[in-house]
């Protein structure tokens, strides 16, 4: 006779889970990384030696940390009132013009707002801006939120337009409703590491035009050893009507725009210290 084969052993009970259609789907891991990175964005534009070297690709973000008393975009300081914009968006509106920039030699700038009050977003475009489309790349910025630049948003960004707005501390508190040391901080770090940055100092008659206060910030970006030029940018009122559009009172209404007189003096005292002032 034939060999019967063997019972099977019994199965023992499995442990009671909920229906197929009442549990949560898995989510697979790059269908994470392929969800697009989002962003507040004020507006872009292009511009030509405001914003960095040559013609550059200049993206406004939305948010801003500081309420500086002569801010030309106080629209711009909080980050609801900008478009949710993807990073696909902006890549594919700056690849408009790479040409063009290309062959005016210049790049592409985050600007703001304060674009480091959205790290991955500003990371995301600095690193597709300088990897996709080739682009030289700059982060114009306060310092103030510098401890949110990781190493790798550094790295894919060639020039750090930094703006120190006085050395007097009551003074930049005042001028900003913030704390100077966050951007000196920054600064320090940012000379640890070899990046290039240009120092950008706002000349207003009155407030930040003492002597003492220009020379403190001058002696400061002469000793960090990567500032290769500094912007002494006169104090104007083109934003005074956006301010009005907000009902915000704009207390340098009746300040001065310094005089040529003025605005040679301070970059002379930036030139005393070896820095190319413009």
């Amino acid at each position: 006779m034939t060999a019967l084969p063997a019972p099977a052993a019994a199965t023992p009970p499995r442990a009671a889970r909920p229906p197929a259609a009442l549990s949560a789907p898995a989510t697979p891991a790059a269908a994470v990384m392929q969800r697009p990175v989002v962003g507040s964005v004020h507006s872009w534009d292009l511009s030509t030696g405001v914003d960095g070297p040559g013609s550059r690709f200049v993206v406004f973000l939305s948010g801003c940390p500081l309420t500086c008393l002569y801010c030309q975009n106080p629209d711009t300081w909080r980050m609801r009132d900008g478009k949710r914009t993807t990073a696909d968006e902006v890549v594919a509106e700056a690849s408009r013009y790479t040409h063009f920039i290309a062959a005016a030699g210049g790049g592409a700038t985050i600007s703001g707002g304060e674009p480091l009050l959205q790290p991955v977003f500003t990371g995301e475009l600095l690193h597709r801006f300088k990897h996709e489309l080739g682009l030289h790349t700059a982060l114009d910025t306060s310092g103030f939120l510098g401890s949110r630049a990781t190493d790798a948003l550094l790295r894919d960004t060639d020039l750090v337009l930094l703006d120190i707005k006085s050395w007097d501390r009551a003074t930049y508190q005042r001028v900003t409703g913030r704390h100077l040391d966050p951007t000196l901080a920054f600064a320090r770090r940012l000379a640890d590491l070899g990046k290039e940055v240009h120092v950008r100092f706002v000349l207003v008659p009155g407030l930040t035009d003492h002597p003492d206060n220009i020379d403190g910030v001058a002696a400061f970006a002469a000793s960090l050893g990567n500032v290769t030029r500094v912007d002494v940018l006169p104090f104007h009122k083109l934003g005074e009507a956006k301010w009005r559009a907000l009902h915000r009172p704009f207390t340098l209404s009746d300040t001065p725009v310094p005089t040529t007189e003025q605005t040679n003096l301070a970059r002379s005292i930036f030139a005393a210290h070896g820095l190319n002032a413009v």
